[in-house]
């Protein structure tokens, strides 16, 4: 599936292809500190198959608890964040589902680093809706 990715302000665009069937949300400590959200939902992408389209992410190196490197990239004028990668030879970027125009079309199959998620997070579709604010 082919997705087209940008940041809030526009600064920031690409497009690759993905496979919808690798959509995951992570829980871990880390992707709810970056992303400001109980979690964080991505799909990854082979380096070759993603194409900047569009301006140049501002990057952040951190260390996963596994001591791996991981480059988080982002729009430095908005912030939105589009993809993290490995910092010593990235083969995919996973990318951001959030700022993807296609993000309807990639539900999450499978979570990972439950043992982090926010308790409250698993009851989200009991709660009263309103359709705008």
């Amino acid at each position: 599936m082919i997705v087209h990715g940008s940041c809030h302000c526009g600064a920031v665009a690409y497009e690759a292809e993905v496979d919808p069937a690798r959509a995951v949300i992570c829980h871990c400590t880390d992707c709810q500190t970056l992303s400001g959200a109980a979690f964080r939902a991505s799909v990854p992408a082979r380096v070759e198959d993603f194409r900047l389209l569009r301006g140049a992410p501002k990057t952040y190196v951190k260390t996963a608890e596994s001591g791996n490197r991981r480059v988080q990239a982002f729009c430095g004028d908005c912030g939105s964040p589009l993809y993290a990668a490995d910092a010593e030879a990235a083969k995919t970027y996973n990318l951001r589902i959030g700022v993807m125009a296609e993000r309807a079309h990639l539900p999450p199959q499978r979570e990972i680093w439950c043992e982090a998620a926010l308790p409250w997070t698993q009851g989200l579709l009991a709660l009263p809706k309103i359709e705008k604010q």
